[in-house]
């Protein structure tokens, strides 16, 4: 039986649970895991070392209680959540991972990671914080050399040339693939929903399978599109278009975007790490791949960037193409990069733009789900 488009995209959203069993099959059957905190991961060198790259950030109250009594309390709860599934051993894929690898992205992170470093063999690459200039550049490409050297080391590999550059073609396409699936939403009315399309980007996180990851979303792709063009349409043609920006979406998607498509909007783009950022730019097949590879990833535009003008343009070229109605603005609790730029990007949004704008501050608890709720239909509202 042919599955229908609802439980396809619910697919995507159990792989997380599934993915536990599979990556303990895997860890059985000799492969070396490798957990990530962050898209500056570069993935193409742990396909390379023939290991599995996992996502560990936290997305889950759960932990954080237990977190807390090591942590302090105003602190992400990104890091918090992260942190406390390490410490109480909740979460699998922590468990399973014989090397973690983080950046120097914010504070809270790079202290975290020195903690974890009690628990697991940990990674840390030191990210620069500008793009911009050649220093920065070389000092990153150093780094990417530093992880092959370490994971050639502890897993008794060698990453040749010609396995770098397999893993590049191979990471290219997931993105290629995965862009034309958010893209779908260029169409109006878009051909999904944002909560659905969200489900499937944090989901493919949690398939090892690259060639998989790459098949399934092919085959979505192509039913949603033939599902439209047979007339489904799940949003209507008049839903005030939303491009979502800011932290990470992982532990408030739920209750933010949820809250945007009930109360009549639709979340068409995001530009957050796992969606628009992190896919837009390929890594440069011409080129040395260690060069090409340092290019690709130092140039995703994190507030943890200063300058970070390459984010207010990905911003204004996103509204554009998407035909924006509206910017509704993520910020997770004591995340102060993302916090300090947002006057930027309420600038952009209103002043060269003229869109309305919404910032919301949260974490991951339930409690402020009722106002977060007024706030955006308000806010959608407004545009009617």
């Amino acid at each position: 039986m042919v599955k229908s488009l609802p439980e396809i995209f619910d697919g995507f959203s159990d792989a997380r649970k599934e993915g536990f069993l599979k990556v303990k099959e895997l860890k059985e059957s000799g492969k070396n895991v490798v957990g990530i905190f962050c898209t500056y991961t570069p993935k193409e060198l742990i396909i390379a070392a023939d290991a599995i790259a996992v996502g560990l950030c936290g997305t889950s109250e759960d932990p954080i209680p237990a977190a807390e009594k090591e942590l302090p309390r105003n602190l992400c709860p990104l890091i918090k959540s992260s942190y406390g599934f390490a410490l109480t051993d909740q979460c699998p894929y922590t468990y399973f991972s014989d090397l973690l690898v983080g950046e120097t992205t914010c504070d809270g992170k790079k202290k975290m990671y020195e903690l974890l470093g009690d628990m697991k063999p940990m990674h840390i690459m030191q990210l620069p914080q500008n793009y911009n200039d050649k220093e920065s550049f070389d000092m990153w490409e150093s780094e990417i050399m530093k992880l092959k050297e370490r994971m050639e080391e502890q897993f008794g590999v060698k990453i040749t040339d010609e396995k770098i550059r397999a893993a590049i073609r191979l990471v290219n396409e997931e993105r290629k693939v995965t862009k034309e699936f958010y893209e779908l939403s260029l169409l109006n009315p878009p051909p999904l929903k944002g909560l659905d399309m969200q489900k499937t980007l944090e989901g493919i996180k949690f398939k090892f399978e690259r060639t998989q990851i790459i098949d399934e979303l092919k085959a979505l792709t192509k039913k949603v599109k033939s599902e439209y063009e047979a007339g489904h349409r799940p949003v209507p043609e008049d839903a005030p278009r939303i491009l979502v920006t800011g932290c990470p979406l992982g532990g408030v998607a739920d209750k933010v975007i949820k809250a945007v498509e009930d109360s009549g909007g639709v979340v068409v783009c995001y530009e957050n790490c796992g969606g628009v950022k992190s896919n837009e730019r390929l890594v440069d097949e011409s080129k040395d791949p260690y060069e090409a590879i340092a290019e690709k990833y130092i140039s995703i535009p994190c507030s943890v960037m200063s300058p970070n003008d390459d984010r207010m343009e990905l911003l204004s070229e996103m509204v554009e193409k998407y035909n924006i109605d509206g910017v509704v603005e993520i910020i997770l609790q004591a995340c102060h990069t993302y916090n300090v730029e947002t006057i930027e990007v309420k600038k952009r949004v209103n002043g060269k733009h003229g869109l309305p704008y919404l910032c919301l501050e949260t974490d991951y608890s339930k409690s402020d789900t009722g106002q977060i709720l007024t706030r955006i239909g308000a806010f959608i509202e407004m545009m009617g």
